[in-house]
Order: structure tokens, then C-alpha cells, then sequence
């Protein structure tokens, strides 16, 4: 038995491992789960050990910690050169969500890792990006969007509703986002949906706009102890409105349709005044 752990321990490594220091990862099982060496269950988000730490009461993004503080490295390093190559913060915020967009493609955990669940940390999944690799689903994206708006400069959030994470960064007066949020007091988040090969910066899907959501800003760097779990603050989802758009297609049967109604009252006119 503990052969096979060792064994099992060894092909993880293989598989994650890179030349960076933090992603240097031994797995082991727990049961039916996995477990990384913080002691993080990467196959179950629900729990104090879970890699996002969800209670009835809320949750802590704890897997995104393991990128930042003494464990920089990867994606922490991405964020920097973004804010040393664009100064203009919107769009350093949109080459980092095109960068995450483009170069991860969406795949479930259970196509690649053979788990419904199994969560990628910001560095991990950074490293396959430089190999050319890189796959992930929402929480993952989520994780690499938040920790490298982070390193950029940009307050970030991780948001959950349910069945779905994604990440939120702050972004006031951003003028492209479908929808507003306000989180902690303050309006001006945007959505940062990147599982879509299409989405563009501040596009919030429809589950997003309908019901609740919650989220959690990475706002230090946390230690990465089981500690309890802070109530979250319900985010506030505003979709934006705009004037009705009319087709020109639609424009122009309009007016067929009038014409001919304008031609009999302009008839019935004349005809009075003759009268």
C-alpha cells in the first residue's frame, strides 16, 4: 500500500512538475481525494481542507496562496512584466484576460485529470501556458486571472454562484462590461469570464445576472493554514441597460407598412377640402 502511494506520489510530480520552484509538486491519496503537500484536497473545493475552502458560511480562495508571498514565482511574474509593458490600466487589463483567454483551452477536469474535480494552481497552470499545454476549466481560469491582476496592480476577487467560478478585478469607469458589480462597498468590479474563446473583458454570463453570487478578494497574502472561514459579502450583479437598437432591415418595412396609411389620411384631407 504504501508503495503504491509512493508510486502514485512519484506520477503527480512527473505530470506538474517544471523548472520553477513552486510548482514543484508531490501529490498523494487520501481516500478517494488528492491532496497536494500543503495539505490542500486539489479534487474537492467544499471543506476547511478543500482547495476552496466552502461552508455554509462562505469560502477562501486558499489554493490561489500557494502562488503568492514566499511562494512567487510563475504567474506572479507575468503580472509584473504586464504592468512594466503597458501603463494604461485598461488595457494591461485586457492583455492579461486575452492572455489567460487564448492561451488556456477550456477542457473539464474529468477529460483531463480523470476527477470531477481537480484544481490547478496559478504557478501549474502558468507553466503548461510557457510549454504550450495548458488546459483548465473555471476555477482554474479564475485562479491564473486573479493571481496575475494581482501582481499587476489590480485589486482582484475570486466570485462564486453556483456550479461556476470566475474571477472579478477592479476596474471603475470601464466602459465594455455587460454588467456592474459592487463588492465590498464599492461599484466599478468587472466580470473577467475567459472560459469562452469569444468573451471579451467584463462580458458576465447569464447565470451570473440572475442570482447570487459571492466573492472573496485576494487582498494579502494569506497564510496557507486551515484557519476558519470569514462570511462572504453577496455581490451585487446590475445589468447594464442600453437604448433599444432598431435594424435598418426593420426600419425600412416600417415605412413600407406607413406609406400607404400616410397616402389615405393625406387623401381624405383633400377630398374634405373640396367638400
Amino acid at each position: 500500500m504504501k508503495l503504491k502511494m509512493i508510486l502514485f506520489g512519484v506520477a503527480w510530480w512527473v505530470f506538474l512538475a517544471s523548472p520553477t520552484q513552486a510548482i514543484e509538486e508531490i501529490f498523494y491519496k487520501k481516500g478517494q481525494q488528492v491532496y497536494d503537500s500543503w495539505r490542500i484536497c486539489r479534487t474537492r473545493a467544499q471543506g476547511i481542507d478543500g482547495f476552496f475552502q466552502v461552508t455554509e458560511k462562505g469560502f477562501r480562495p486558499i489554493i490561489t496562496f500557494e502562488s503568492l508571498g514566499k511562494n512567487t514565482d510563475l504567474a506572479y511574474k507575468y503580472g509584473k512584466e504586464f504592468l512594466a509593458k503597458y501603463p494604461d490600466s485598461y488595457e494591461r487589463a485586457e492583455r492579461i484576460f486575452r492572455f489567460a483567454r487564448d492561451r488556456v483551452r477550456y477542457t473539464s477536469d474529468l477529460d483531463q485529470f480523470g476527477y470531477r474535480e481537480f484544481a490547478l494552481n496559478a504557478d501549474e497552470l502558468a507553466a503548461r501556458i510557457e510549454k504550450g499545454n495548458a488546459r483548465g476549466d473555471c476555477e482554474d481560469y479564475a485562479i491564473l486571472l486573479a493571481t496575475i491582476y494581482k501582481a499587476a496592480g489590480y485589486r482582484s476577487a475570486i466570485v462564486l454562484v453556483p456550479g461556476h467560478a470566475a474571477a472579478i478585478v477592479y476596474l471603475p469607469e470601464y466602459r465594455k462590461a455587460n454588467a456592474t458589480l459592487k463588492f465590498n462597498g464599492q461599484s466599478g468590479w468587472i466580470w473577467a469570464e475567459a472560459t469562452g474563446r469569444s468573451n471579451p473583458l467584463g462580458w458576465a454570463p447569464s447565470q451570473a445576472l440572475q442570482g447570487k453570487a459571492i466573492a472573496y478578494e485576494i487582498k494579502d497574502v494569506e497564510d496557507l493554514t486551515q484557519e476558519s472561514i470569514p462570511e462572504n459579502e453577496i455581490v451585487q450583479v446590475r445589468r447594464k441597460t442600453t437604448p433599444l437598437a432598431i435594424s435598418p432591415f426593420f426600419s425600412i418595412l416600417f415605412l413600407m407598412w406607413m406609406l400607404p396609411l400616410f397616402g389615405r389620411i393625406f387623401m381624405v384631407m383633400i377630398i374634405r377640402r373640396k367638400v
